[in-house]
This record gives structure tokens, sequence and C-alpha cells, in this order.
């Protein structure tokens, strides 16, 4: 879907069984790789996005299939490239980077900062949230509570890194140093949520902080939180 579309598409999103149940950021998904010549400045973007800001959750999901062009980054994972590949067939643009997702409803070139930010800004003005999201830690483990409200949806556990700092020996970035933020580590499926209030104890996840989803069934963002204290 391009940008265009997308704006266009909000009066169609805005509907009254989807009406938001409080703020919450607007999720923002990057898809990148060390091996990438053209996805630093879109790194360098998500990184800015990362300082002080809570209406935005930026999460960089490293793709695989830059590996094996002679560099293996080292976060690549696989579940970002199956994520990125749905993300492509729905979209219809296929994968590539970088790219950023805007609260899973449209993909654009992660580097195009003024089209980005106007794809969040609207994301904002129409954004779609479908129950309160409450994440805490407790003991290693994971406690998520999800409200109840209208609407469905997956609620997807994420495990992300707050800050690398890597030196590339080889490929299209060889001999460069590079500082990613928000470096997913995992994600996985832990309910599914259909309207009713719901509590989910999970071990911890891979990584130094967590956020958690909930993506509706065509894929869109309906609600978001990341954690908040008791970070050890």
């Amino acid at each position: 879907m391009t940008l265009r579309a997308f704006l266009l598409a909000g009066s169609i999103l805005c509907l009254p069984a989807m009406a938001a149940a409080e703020e919450r950021p607007v999720v923002v998904e990057l898809f990148t790789s060390q091996g990438c010549s053209s996805c630093p400045p879109a790194n360098a973007f998500l990184n800015e996005m990362t300082k002080g800001r809570s209406d935005i959750l930026p999460l960089a999901f490293h793709v695989t299939y830059w590996d094996r062009l002679g560099w293996k980054d080292p976060f690549s994972l696989e579940g970002a490239t199956s994520r990125q590949d749905r993300y492509g067939r729905r979209f219809g643009d296929g994968s590539y980077t970088p790219e950023m997702v805007v609260d899973g409803g449209v993909g654009l070139v992660g580097s195009r900062r003024d089209e980005v930010n106007a794809a969040i800004d609207h994301a904002k003005r129409g954004q779609q949230t479908v129950a309160a999201v409450r994440v805490s830690k407790e003991d290693g483990t994971v406690r998520i509570h999800v409200g109840s409200g209208r609407g469905s949806g997956r609620v997807l556990l994420i495990g992300f890194d707050h800050e690398h700092t890597t030196q590339i020996g080889r490929g299209e970035n060889g001999g460069r140093t590079l500082t990613e933020a928000n470096v997913v580590r995992s994600i996985r499926s832990v309910a599914e949520w259909s309207g009713e209030a719901t509590s989910i104890t999970e071990r911890f996840p891979l990584g130094d902080d967590v956020a958690v989803v909930i993506e509706a069934p065509d894929g869109t963002i309906v609600g978001a939180a990341r954690l908040t204290g008791g970070l050890t």
C-alpha cells in the first residue's frame, strides 16, 4: 500500500467498533540488516525515535536474507524475515531493506523521513486501539494484562535490546561501526484475544526489554505497550 492510499483509507479505518480505548504508542517496525549499505540512515532515524518519545514504540527487526551476501548479521532473526514477508504479501511490494512499517498499516522506505513522519502523524489521528495493555516484570516472568474491549487479535511478546554497537568486518558496510537501538531479539505469539479481559504470564524473552503488541486479523496493530519499571 502506498502512503497516499494509506492516507486516503483513513476514513475507512476509523470505525466506531474500533474506537480508541486509550492512547498508546504508534508501533514503528524497521526491517534492516547490517549487510545493507542503504540501511544506516534508516537505523539512525530509528535510533532518534528511541530518545524520549513515549508516543512511538520503535523496533528494529534484522532480517536474514542479507546474511549470505558477505556479512552475517549477529542479530538477524528468522522471525523478522517471516514477519516482513507477511507484510510484503499484504502490501504487494515484497521484502526490501530498509523498510519501516507504521502500525502494521503501511510500509515505507525507512530513510524517507518526511514520508515516515507523515504516516506516524496519520496513525496518531486515526489510531486503532481495541483494549488497554499493561506489562510488568515479576521474578523473571512477564505479566501481561489485556483489558476488555471490542475486536480480536494475536498477542505478541517481543524481546529487544536497548542498543548495540558493532564493527562490521565484511559486506557492503565493511569497515564501518554501526550503533543500532531497540534491536529485536525474539518475537512469539502468546495468546489469542477476543474481547475478554485476560492476564498472561510468560517467561522473560531474550532481550533487555519487552514490548507487547496486539495484531488484528488483518495485520494492523490495535494495541501496544512496553514494559514499565522493574527492569534489572
